[in-house]
């Protein structure tokens, strides 16, 4: 199962990487995001949800300016997010895509469909947003 949506922003690449990269600007409440070390390959991350377990996620294929990925471990399957990053005219496009495999990723198709399907366009267009007004309140500071 693969979900998948691009979005450009007016921001340049540098920022684009450097603003994604940095998950203190991860913002989808209730949630909240921590990061063991680096953003670097298998750095290890974990998603914290009221009245739950942490869920726990590693840096995956990282490569500057381009790319990098975020993988949940399932029971016999995987979570995976992939960001990548591109120039186009006026900026940069960014695409993420959510892919569900393994021996068992049927038994999460429907909880990620129903819990990514429907935010994905929305919130690549806030992060977009939230990318360009940090970008813009940079340039005014310098």
């Amino acid at each position: 199962m693969v979900l998948e949506h691009s979005i450009d922003g007016d921001v340049s690449l540098a920022f684009a990487w450097k603003f994604r990269t940095d998950i203190a600007n991860w913002s989808d409440p209730p949630a909240t995001f921590a990061l063991d070390g680096a953003f670097t390959d298998d750095s290890q991350g974990s998603t914290m949800m009221p009245g739950q377990p942490p869920a726990i996620w590693w840096i995956r294929d990282v490569h500057a300016e381009r790319s990098f990925a975020i993988e949940i471990p399932l029971d016999r399957a995987t979570l995976r997010f992939e960001w990548c990053f591109d120039i186009v005219t006026g900026g940069t496009q960014l695409t993420q895509r959510i892919l569900l495999s393994g021996a068992n990723a049927t038994a999460y198709r429907q909880q990620v469909e129903t819990g990514f399907g429907p935010t994905l366009i929305d919130g690549m267009r806030r992060i977009a947003a939230d990318m360009v007004a940090a970008e813009r309140a940079a340039k005014n500071l310098g």
